[in-house]
């Protein structure tokens, strides 16, 4: 089937603060005729960008064929459609079959990126979550809730790592992750924090040793729309990059003895 020259564009629409979104994405709005976004999600600031023509629909209580449908619909009479997610699409962000439905319909589709909330809230925190000399990886998760998760991707095997952890997704479980991750190795005593909407107006961010951060997040009522994260990342250090020091040469820069 040949798919439509014009194509539906799926545009991250950050963590929250509407200054993070892309240029690209902002110019998606700006040209939009329809813009389908998530409403429990995406900050409404956002539409803001829109022409004043444009039609705004709130896909929070749609069904996935429902917000396929229109779409297909707008897309079909030539009208540019922008799906807005929040964050960026690539994380947790359910395209897959949205593109795939459209697809199908001949529709095309196009992914502009966003600023994921994990890197929002690295921001927020002032960290890198690689430390030189020290952790190299970065593991993006969440726990089993009312969708699961493969059994191999349980929490405790990922801690197993022993890498810096971001959990999505379940900040109502937090006590269950702080527990997945001293199972699976994490010390008690790991450097540990929330972060609550990651970038919007009323942020919150928490710290404490992985086993106290739970009941910190209950204390403040932090049951969703939080990441916990977990690692060295979190501790103070004074390790430096090999990058730059004097003696480290590369491409662009003679080391010296």
């Amino acid at each position: 089937m040949k798919l439509s020259e014009r194509p539906i564009l799926f545009v991250g629409a950050g963590p929250g603060d509407p200054e993070l979104l892309t240029l690209k994405g902002k110019k998606a709005l700006e040209e939009a005729g329809l813009v389908l976004y998530a409403g429990s999600l995406v900050n409404a600031a956002l539409l803001n960008f829109c022409s004043p023509g444009c039609e705004r629909a709130d896909s929070s209580g749609l069904s996935l064929e429902e917000q396929v449908a229109i779409m297909a619909d707008a897309a079909g009479r030539g009208v540019p459609v922008v799906r807005l997610h929040t964050g960026d699409p690539s994380l947790f962000g359910a395209v897959a079959e949205q593109k795939r439905l459209l697809e199908e319909q001949g529709m095309s589709v196009k992914f502009i990126p966003g600023v994921s909330s994990f890197q929002a809230a690295a921001a927020a925190l002032g960290i890198q979550y690689t430390v030189p000399g020290g952790n190299q990886t970065v593991i993006c998760t969440r726990r089993a809730g009312r969708t699961p998760v493969p059994p191999e991707e349980d929490l405790r095997r990922l801690a197993a790592v022993g890498t810096t952890m971001v959990v999505f997704l379940s900040a109502d479980q937090a006590e269950a992750v702080a527990e997945d991750l001293v199972d699976g190795g994490f010390s008690p005593r790991t450097p540990a924090a929330c972060v609550y909407r990651a970038s919007w107006e009323d942020e919150k961010i928490l710290t404490a040793p992985l086993a106290e951060l739970p009941a910190l997040m209950k204390q403040h009522g932090i049951t969703r729309h939080a990441l916990i994260i977990a690692g060295e990342c979190l501790a103070s250090t004074d390790a430096r990059s090999l990058l730059y020091y004097p003696s480290f040469s590369h491409g662009c820069r003679e080391g010296t003895e």
